[in-house]
């Protein structure tokens, strides 16, 4: 029996303004800002879609006597993964890297459904099936190789499951640029490599075909937001054709 049956209708186009970008491009301002303005007009709401590992390792850290052990174990194999995709990852560390796939899937249904009740829905990043790796928030099992057949079933469960949340186009995607030494001057706590891989792949995808509005992050954030108003204003009307 296989992982994954999603039986969900296939959405050509949904009503989603998808922020993109670095950690540090300002994503988290704009979103603010336009869920804000829009729901002036329309019902909106703000969506987080990012796989929230950073959340769930402060919640692991809290949890008594393992929590600080578990955690910091989890962190390791994270980094193996990150650091030395050629290796296959262990089946914990394969299990947990699934597990987060599926906690986005679930928020990205969320997301589905409050777009069925013609909810506007911002979202802090947006799932993509083109490029391996949460660092551009494509498959994270996809970027290693080998294992047990545990994991390679894993792997291709987790490559269904962001095919299909790929094959919802976004109405646009706002992509906000930075260079990664700007990103780690407003991100100090983010790894110089993990920014300038983000940077260098984030500018290069498609998201199926959506309508992309390029900006620079380091612009002014009332002119960022006038250009994306006006993009938004745009692209909106389109949900209804």
């Amino acid at each position: 029996m296989p992982l994954l049956s999603d039986s969900d209708d296939f959405h050509p186009t949904v009503g989603v303004i998808a922020l993109t970008g670095c950690d540090g491009s300002g994503k988290s301002t704009l979103a603010a800002k336009l869920v804000a303005h829009l729901r002036e007009q329309r019902p909106t709401e703000a969506l987080y879609l990012g796989q929230s590992s950073g959340r769930i390792a402060e919640w692991i850290r809290t949890l008594p006597l393992i929590g600080p052990r578990f955690n910091a174990y989890l962190l390791r194999k994270s980094d193996q993964v990150h650091d030395k995709p050629s290796m296959p990852p262990g089946n914990v560390a394969a299990l947990v890297i699934y597990m987060l796939s599926r906690w986005r899937a679930h928020k990205f249904r969320r997301m589905l459904a409050m777009c069925r009740r013609g909810v506007l829905v911002v979202t802090d990043r947006y799932p993509q099936a083109e490029i391996p790796g949460f660092y551009c928030d494509g498959p994270q099992l996809a970027k290693t190789e080998g294992g047990n057949w545990w994991i390679r079933r894993l792997r291709a469960s987790e490559q269904r499951l962001y095919q299909w949340m790929a094959s919802s186009v976004p109405a646009l995607v706002i992509r906000l640029n930075v260079d990664a030494e700007t990103a780690h001057a407003r991100k100090p706590d983010h790894k110089m490599a993990s920014l300038r891989q983000k940077v260098a792949t984030l500018p290069t995808l498609r998201f199926n075909g959506a309508r992309i509005l390029d900006l620079d992050g380091r612009d002014d954030q009332g002119a960022i937001l006038d250009r994306s108003l006006r993009a938004v204003s745009t692209a909106v009307p389109l949900l209804s054709t």
